[in-house]
C-alpha cells in the first residue's frame, strides 16, 4: 500500500486490512506493507493500533514523483507467496477482500485477483467536488452507515470509477488491489519505472494489463467486493492528472510500449458473494451497461407480444407451439 500526503484516508485504509474489519481472515496469514512516499509531514499509524497483522512501515525521505519504485520496494519488503499492490492508499476495502482473495489463488494456477473500484459519493469524485462534495461531506457519509461496523454498506454510498464502470457486467481498465502471485509479479518485472508523470501516469493501468494478458493467467474479478477512493486530492479525481490530460499520460506510454493504451478484453471469472447492500452498484452497473449497448428490457421485448401484435393463428415456436393467448 502506497501513501502520500493522506493521513486522514490512510488510516481508514489501513483499518479496513486489519484482521477485526477483515470477515473470515481469522485462518488466511497475510501481512501488510506501507510505503510512505516521502510525504510532507510522515505517515503516522499509531491511531490506528493493532491490526491484528505484522504491519510494516517503510518510510522514505526521497521519492520520484511517479510511485512505481515505491511499488517494487514494498513488494521486496514483503514476504508471501502472493503480492496484492494498492498503488493509492487512499482506497478502503470491503470486509471480504482478504477472505474472497485467499480463496480465488486457489481457483487457477496463475490467478490475477483483481478488487474494482468505486468512488465514495454519488459519482466520480470528478464530478462531484464541483458540485460540492469535500472531505467534511465524506466524513459524514461514512458516519451515516457507521463504518467500520458495517463495512459492506459502503456500496450505499458510492459509485463505480471511471476504468469499470460497468462494475462486475464489465471489462475493466485496471483494478487499484490487484493479486499475483510473486513468480508471476517477477515474470513482469514488477511495476515499470520507466513511468515517470506524477502518480505514475499509467502505469497501474500498465501492470493490469501485462498480468491479464499474460498467457498464462487467468482474470478472477471478486465479485461482492469493492476498493472505495476517499476524497484526498490526488490526481485520480482532477481532469487533468496534476496537471497532465490523458492524452499526455497516454504518450508516455506510447513510447514505453510502442502503442497507445487499450484496456485488455480478457473475460473474467466472477467469483464471490452478493447481498442486498451490493444492490445500489448492482443496479450503477446495469444503467452504465443499458447506456453502452443496444440492449432493451424485458418489457420492452415482451410489450409486442403481452399486447396481442403476434397473432393466435401464429405459434410462438418459443412457447413449444402454444398460441399466443
Amino acid at each position: 500500500m502506497i501513501a502520500y500526503n493522506m493521513q486522514r484516508e490512510a488510516l481508514r485504509t489501513v483499518e479496513s486490512l486489519s484482521r477485526r474489519y477483515q470477515q473470515g481472515s481469522e485462518e488466511v496469514d497475510y501481512e501488510l506493507v506501507v510505503v510512505d512516499n516521502a510525504s510532507p509531514e510522515p505517515l503516522n499509524l499509531e491511531p490506528v493500533g493493532d491490526i491484528g497483522v505484522p504491519l510494516v512501515l517503510v518510510r522514505r525521505n526521497q521519492a520520484r514523483v511517479s510511485p512505481a519504485d515505491a511499488i517494487n520496494i514494498g513488494v521486496a519488503r514483503s514476504s508471501g507467496d502472493y503480492v496484492a499492490v494498492m498503488i493509492d492508499g487512499a482506497r478502503m476495502l470491503s470486509p471480504g477482500v482478504v477472505r474472497g482473495t485467499a480463496d480465488a489463488i486457489r481457483l487457477a494456477s496463475q490467478p490475477v485477483v483483481a478488487v474494482l473500484g468505486l468512488h465514495l459519493g454519488p459519482a466520480h469524485q470528478r464530478v462531484t467536488v464541483e458540485q460540492g462534495y469535500s472531505k467534511k461531506v465524506e466524513d459524514q457519509l461514512l458516519d451515516s452507515i457507521h463504518w467500520p461496523a458495517h463495512g459492506y454498506k459502503l456500496f450505499e454510498i458510492a459509485a463505480w470509477g471511471g476504468s469499470c464502470a460497468a462494475g462486475w457486467l464489465g471489462i475493466a481498465a485496471e483494478s487499484n488491489c490487484i493479486c499475483v502471485s510473486r513468480r508471476l509479479y517477477d515474470a513482469l518485472g514488477g511495476y515499470d519505472e520507466g513511468f515517470e508523470m506524477p502518480g505514475g501516469g499509467l502505469v497501474n493501468l500498465d501492470f493490469y494489463k501485462r498480468a491479464v494478458e499474460h498467457p498464462d493467467s487467468s482474470l478472477i474479478y471478486l465479485a461482492g467486493e469493492g476498493c472505495f477512493h476517499q476524497l484526498h486530492g490526488g490526481v485520480t479525481t482532477g481532469k487533468r492528472q496534476q496537471g497532465h490530460s490523458f492524452e499526455e499520460l497516454n504518450e508516455e506510454y506510447r513510447q514505453l510500449r510502442g502503442e497507445g493504451f487499450t484496456p485488455p478484453t480478457k473475460q473474467p471469472l466472477l467469483f464471490g458473494k452478493l447481498n442486498p447492500m451490493h444492490a445500489p452498484a448492482l443496479l450503477n452497473a446495469c444503467e452504465k451497461v443499458l447506456q453502452t449497448h443496444p440492449l432493451t428490457t424485458v418489457q420492452e421485448k415482451c410489450a409486442p407480444f403481452l399486447a396481442g401484435s403476434v397473432g393466435s393463428d401464429h405459434p410462438n415456436p418459443d412457447l413449444g407451439g402454444a398460441s399466443s393467448e
